[in-house]
């Protein structure tokens, strides 16, 4: 029996704006995708992300562009010859890792041999917002085990000084999310070790980031936007020291875990992030989570309204969805 299927775009408000250093985000704009067989569905989420020249349009026609392979039987190894790493391929990889899971009765992590999945640490996002907003943020999560704040170049030193003032105890990234100079970079270290800041995440253009070669900063740097698939590995470990594996970039969970093992075989240390989206792309990111030294998966954390049965959360803690929601049974 052939498979089923079928694709949509779907939109979730967020309780309120989420603001870094390229612009402000007040709905996060998803592709779903369900795929059948034998009466058994899974289902994948991608988040279409502008910043690599994606669009809900353009992730549904890449869909659309394989579905005859997909509906005949593509295995997710295969999915990979057809459709480039990305968004669309993020959707279609997970709704077979689930699709595969239903149909076997075992779960992706007893697949993967691997424990189940309990309750992860997250970063909660302090968003970009003049100082005093985001100090109040910050107190909100003091007891929060790590934080992310968002950060420009306009003044990253009020920005940063006013969020650690305000939550002394947790661990912190600071994202200025591409938007800093090498001269910056290097000027900032001092503060980051006095603030005791735990990583810094991708502070150059990705296609300025040739400047890390050869130098040794005071706090870890990870690689965000620089980092992609397992094939970026050779060159980034001469620039960073950790790398943020995001499923929406890996085109989904086959290539974040290839992605895991070349960082890891590299030296490298490994985070997990996401894109503000619904719980149906954090299920399928705790599975490396499991596996890193940072996470941040708090997008749905921002949604007015998440999709039923997703990740439960407390501060800064996520907990497993609700059975059969996304890799269970």
């Amino acid at each position: 029996m052939l498979r089923t299927l079928a694709a949509q775009s779907d939109a979730f408000p967020l309780a309120r704006p989420f603001r870094i250093s390229r612009g402000v985000k007040t709905v996060a704009d998803v592709v779903t995708v369900e795929i059948g067989r034998d009466g058994v569905t899974g289902r994948g989420e991608g988040v279409p992300y502008p910043r690599y020249g994606e669009s809900i349009a353009g992730a549904l026609a890449a869909i659309e562009a394989a579905r005859g392979a997909i509906e005949a039987g593509a295995t997710r190894e295969e999915l990979a010859e057809i459709m480039p790493a990305g968004a669309a391929r993020n959707a279609v990889d997970c709704a077979l890792w689930d699709l595969e899971t239903k149909a076997s009765g075992q779960s992706v992590t007893d697949r993967l041999g691997r424990p189940p999945l309990g309750a992860t640490p997250t970063a909660i996002t302090v968003s970009l917002d003049d100082p005093a907003a985001m100090g109040a943020a910050a107190r909100a999560l003091a007891r929060a085990p790590l934080i992310k704040i968002k950060v420009d170049r306009s003044d990253p030193e009020t920005q940063i000084r006013t969020v650690r003032n305000a939550a002394p105890a947790p661990r912190v990234i600071v994202d200025p999310n591409e938007s800093w100079t090498f001269a910056e970079v290097e000027r900032l270290q001092p503060l980051l070790a006095e603030l005791r800041i735990d990583l810094l995440e991708q502070p150059l253009p990705a296609d300025e980031d040739g400047a890390l070669v050869g130098f040794t900063p005071l706090v870890p740097i990870a690689a965000d936007e620089s980092a992609h698939v397992a094939g970026d590995v050779g060159a980034l470990a001469e620039k960073y020291q950790v790398i943020n594996i995001k499923l929406d970039k890996t085109g989904g969970l086959t290539g974040a875990l290839a992605l895991a093992d070349a960082a890891t075989a590299a030296g490298l240390g490994v985070m997990t992030g996401s894109m503000i989206s619904s719980s149906l792309s954090i299920a399928p990111a705790l599975i490396i989570a499991a596996r890193s030294a940072f996470v941040d998966l708090d997008g749905p954390l921002w949604l007015a309204e998440d999709r039923p049965g997703g990740v439960g959360h407390g501060t800064g803690v996520l907990t497993p969805p609700a059975r059969g929601f996304w890799g269970t049974a």
